[in-house]
């Protein structure tokens, strides 16, 4: 700031500065400091909004971790009384032969075979019929214990006991027999089906 400070009289007239008001004046503020006019991104609001995606984030991924693991055991599960079942029933046909009904008793046999063991029982299955029907045969497979020896991936061994009671007409009353079978099951599309047999001790 100046003020005018009369002089005496003849003399011009003396202009006293403000040196501190002036500097004020020809500093201009520094533009470039820091504003503070932004948000703080590390506020607890946001830093609590990330942590909460986060946690959603992992239980997501543990959640369908487990659910797929789930889903795997109950598939083996399905599969693996699919095996049982299908070597079940494969038995059964097998040991219960009717001459009277002997043709349809030989396609439920072939209705659940693949492999080697469909294309053996084929080629056998005429002469295996003429036998049946000339002594009259009969025989009825009674399943008394079944499980599964081994699984391999689609493919597994099912080991079957059962109790056959044979007859022929005209011949004495035959004692029950006790057979044991190892079954071969295999996954087939979307069932199953017996690809070899075996009679074991």
């Amino acid at each position: 700031m100046a003020d005018d400070v009369p002089a005496p009289d003849g003399e011009p007239t003396v202009t006293v500065v403000d040196e501190t008001a002036v500097d004020a004046v020809a500093e201009p503020a520094d533009e470039s400091a820091p504003v503070d006019d932004e948000p703080d991104d590390r506020s607890p609001v946001r830093t609590a909004l990330i942590a909460g995606l986060v946690l959603v984030a992992v239980l997501a991924g543990v959640t369908g971790w487990f659910g797929y693991q789930a889903y795997q055991a109950d598939q083996e599960r399905e599969q693996r009384e699919l095996f049982l079942e299908v070597g079940r029933q494969a038995a059964q046909n097998l040991t219960t032969i009717d001459w009277e009904r002997a043709d349809a008793d030989v396609q439920r046999v072939l209705d659940v075979a693949t492999g080697t063991f469909y294309d053996d029982f084929q080629k056998r299955a005429e002469p295996f019929l003429q036998v049946v029907k000339e002594a009259k045969s009969k025989s009825v497979g009674t399943l008394n214990e079944a499980g599964l020896e081994s699984v391999s991936g689609e493919t597994a061994e099912v080991l079957v006991a059962v109790t056959v009671q044979s007859s022929n007409a005209g011949a004495p009353e035959q004692a029950p027999r006790a057979w044991r079978m190892r079954l071969t099951v295999q996954r087939v599309d979307d069932g199953a089906k017996v690809s070899q047999v075996e009679f074991v001790q």
